[in-house]
Order: structure tokens, then sequence, then C-alpha cells
């Protein structure tokens, strides 16, 4: 339990006037939840990296399991309704968003890190705006994936379980909703 009061009052100090609920950025219908994965020590991936094999990756430790758990414990006590979970491939954001607990996870190359070939980001951040344009209007979905896709669709540079919340429009322009940090 107090893991989900960390993460419900760890929240990024930008964003929220004071007083307010974090969690309304959140709860905001239409809102899509970007979620960085969870605590996974490091940076980047090893040389060997190959992505259907998860011992060649950079994965959860036992306290980024716990934060995904946390996570997921927070928003079903914060009565966040999630429509649908869509996560990157990668073994660590697969992870999040099965702890989570909150759907059945549906990996979607989109959400892919582009760490190591940043030539391919900018035509990956376009093709994600346009998937989520092209969603129902008041669906909420949570999305797990890596640093450098949040930060290439909002400016936003995320903490590892940190979730941005924004708006789009049909025409691919990005609205930042609010931030919440998970607790570390």
């Amino acid at each position: 339990m107090r893991l989900i009061i960390a993460f419900m009052l760890g929240l990024a100090a930008a964003g929220s006037p004071l007083g307010a609920d974090p969690l309304d950025a959140l709860r905001t219908p239409g809102a899509i939840l970007l979620m960085r994965h969870a605590l996974a020590p490091g940076t980047g991936d090893p040389a060997e990296f190959r992505l259907g094999d998860c011992t060649t990756q950079r994965n959860l430790d036992e306290r980024g399991r716990t934060q995904a758990r946390a996570v997921g414990a927070a928003l079903r006590a914060a009565d966040i309704p999630i429509d649908r979970v869509w996560t990157s491939e990668w073994c660590r954001a697969r992870e999040t968003a099965t702890l989570l607990g909150l759907g059945t996870p549906i990996e979607q190359p989109l959400l892919n890190s582009f760490f190591r070939d940043r030539s391919s980001g900018p035509a990956q951040t376009e093709a994600l705006r346009r998937a989520l344009a092209a969603l129902p209007r008041l669906d909420r979905p949570i999305l797990i994936t890596h640093q450098v896709n949040i930060t290439a669709l909002t400016g936003v540079v995320p903490q590892s379980g940190e979730i941005v919340a924004i708006a789009h429009a049909p025409d691919g322009d990005i609205t930042l909703l609010g931030r919440v940090m998970a607790a570390r």
C-alpha cells in the first residue's frame, strides 16, 4: 500500500497546480497515457541485443517489477479506466505492460526504441502520431514505451515508470495534459 501511495504522491512538479489532483490528467476522456517502462538498470541495450531474446537485453530488476505492479495497482485504485494496452516489443516494456495488470498487452512496433538508430526516429514518431489520431476519440490507452519515443513525441524526458498524459487532435497535434511520477 505504501508503494501505491508513493506513486500517487510522487508527482512531477511541473504541470500540477497546487491542490489539484495529479491523476486528473489521466482521467481526462480520450487521454493517451504514455508510460516509460519501469526501472531497468543501465542505459540502452548490450551490443549483442536481439529483439526476440530477453537474455540479450536490459531488463527490469526486482525494483522495476515492484514499480510496475504498484503503478497498475494505483491506476486501478484511482479508477482510471484503460481501454487498451500497447507495448513496445522490448522485453522490459512487455514485462512492464504485463505486470501493470490493466489488460492484455498488444505489441506495437511503433513503440519500439530507436535509441540505437536515431535516424529512424522522425519517421517512426510521425507514424505513431497517425496511429494515435486514428484511435477512437474517447479511448484511454496506455502505451508502454521508451524515453526516446516519449521525448520525440512530447518533448518530455520521462523517468522510468513515469506516465505522461497527452491529448491528440485529428491533425496529429499533441497537447500535454500532465505527468505522474512513479515511486522509485
